[in-house]
């Protein structure tokens, strides 16, 4: 329970803020970009902070995930929720896929690795423009939650900060299982963890 203390402090204040500060610009449109911020940190604290390796292509794949999202729905008229979950799992795939060769580099070799394939992704996403929008993005159909049209800063607020919420909830799940314990003894020493019968890779 008192584990928990922080994440329920951080729930109150993601609830309170709207109405302590209605109509305000920090709230609905600072808040929309910091719950987007706060998935994308308790995701990589996973990797950098439990695991102890160090990541720099990290926005690849969100970029991977957004991008292909936003495809499937403004040029293949998919449903936003289905085209969002493919988009997470096309994310998950190109991840396994590298991180079964990558994750046996070492150190500097790793966030070169990781660096690298972050420009790639990058550099790919620019150049596509005619698919992606290229530096500019591209717009996508009014997304709805329940039949109700998330079409305010106030609602788009209230969709992230649920959604941030629930990462970090799950995160901090994740550490407390066998597989946050995994990235713990992985962090403490990579050759003990594999004594132990860890996949370090």
């Amino acid at each position: 329970m008192r584990r928990l203390t922080g994440f329920y402090l951080l729930a109150a204040f993601a609830a309170a803020l709207p109405f302590v500060f209605p109509d305000n610009y920090f709230v609905t449109v600072v808040g929309t970009t910091a719950a987007l911020h706060v998935i994308l940190a308790v995701s990589l604290n996973l990797l950098i902070g439990y695991a102890g390796l160090i990541s720099l292509g990290h926005a690849a794949f969100f970029g991977i995930g957004a991008y292909s999202s936003a495809i499937l729905t403004a040029h293949h008229q998919i449903n936003p929720w289905l085209a969002m979950l493919a988009g997470v799992l096309l994310s998950a795939v190109i991840a396994y896929a590298m991180a079964r060769p990558v994750l046996r580099l070492k150190g500097h070799y790793l966030a070169m690795a990781t660096l690298g394939f972050g420009i790639i992704v990058n550099i790919i996403l620019v150049q596509t423009g005619n698919l992606t929008g290229g530096p500019d993005g591209m717009s996508v159909d009014e997304l709805s939650l329940f039949g109700v049209a998330i079409d305010s800063d106030l609602g788009w607020y209230t969709v992230l900060a649920a959604a941030a919420l629930l990462v970090v909830w799950l995160s901090l799940n994740i550490v407390d299982s066998r597989s946050g314990r995994a990235l713990r003894a992985l962090h403490g020493s990579e050759v003990g963890a594999e004594m132990m019968g860890i996949d370090t890779t």
